[in-house]
This record gives structure tokens, C-alpha cells and sequence, in this order.
């Protein structure tokens, strides 16, 4: 990249229409779990659903605003949010900790963790094999020991503490 080019990457109107749909998307799910619930109003007052339904209506309507202003409006800001080199580690954390995410949906919190953290050391820090195996499966039988044993809270288990029983 030149020295003279100017910096190229998300401007503060991407970043708030990025942000206004998500928080949209809340909205909606807090909408559509809170009418199941029941967001009427019963004969002995409002139901569990009523002011959370109303809240997400609150959070869809603000975001809608935001939304259409930061695509639309005649003061859209186009100052650039972040650089995409500098976006660039962002993501480096936060895709692999979205894939750590939907990892404990399908083998547990303790197998995904232990997955997650060697990843980390071997990627980010390049640390050895053995020094990695030892701290990843070690944390995670120290975090299994501490909750299931000491605590009794169960978290997410998958196939691998099926097999022993847990």
C-alpha cells in the first residue's frame, strides 16, 4: 500500500448499519420467543412475554432508525471506522471463536475448549507440541474436575463424556 493512498476499510455508516441489524435481529428473537411465552395481557394482568415483546418492538423500531439513516440519510458518516489491516486480527479471534461456539453445540464444552485453546497456542503463540497438549487438555480436566465433581454444575457435554458416563 502507497504511502499516499488513503486507508481503505469500514466506514462509521457500515459499522452502524452492521450494528443496527443485529441488534434487529435481537429484537425479532426476543419478539418471537416472548410471543410463545405469551405477551398478552391475561385476566389476572400481563403475561410473562408482555414487557419483553414490548422491548423487542422498542429494539426493532431504534435499529430500523438507525439503519435507514446510516444507508440514507443525508449525514451519513464516511470516515473510515477501521482499516482492514487493522480488522484483519480482530477476525483472526472472533471467527475461531464463533466456530468455538457451534463446536460446543456438537462436542461439548470440554472437547471444544480443549480444541479452541491448542489451536491458540499452535496458531497464535506457536508454542510446541508437547508444552500445548499438556496446558489444553489440562485446563480443560482442571475445569471438568472443578465443575462436574467439586460443584456438581452440569455444562454442555458431547460424545466423548457420554462415553464415560457423564
Amino acid at each position: 500500500m502507497e504511502q499516499n493512498s488513503p486507508p481503505r476499510g469500514l466506514s462509521h455508516g457500515a459499522m452502524d448499519a452492521i450494528a443496527a441489524a443485529c441488534i434487529f435481529a435481537v429484537g425479532v428473537v426476543m419478539m418471537v420467543d416472548n410471543h410463545r411465552l405469551g405477551a398478552g395481557w391475561a385476566s389476572d394482568g400481563p403475561e410473562s412475554g408482555y414487557f419483553p415483546f414490548r422491548i423487542g418492538v422498542i429494539l426493532c423500531a431504534a435499529s430500523l432508525v438507525v439503519l435507514l439513516r446510516s444507508l440514507f440519510g443525508r449525514h451519513r458518516n464516511h470516515e473510515i471506522f477501521v482499516s482492514w489491516q487493522k480488522f484483519k486480527p480482530v477476525l483472526l479471534v472472533l471467527l475461531p471463536t464463533a466456530v468455538f461456539v457451534l463446536a460446543i453445540q456438537f462436542l461439548g464444552i470440554y472437547v471444544a475448549s480443549t480444541l479452541f485453546i491448542a489451536a491458540f497456542m499452535r496458531v497464535m503463540d506457536k508454542s510446541g507440541w508437547v508444552k500445548t497438549l499438556l496446558v489444553a487438555v489440562g485446563v480443560n480436566a482442571l475445569l471438568f474436575w472443578m465443575f462436574e465433581m467439586q460443584f456438581m454444575v452440569p455444562l454442555p457435554k458431547g460424545p466423548l463424556e457420554a462415553l464415560f458416563g457423564y
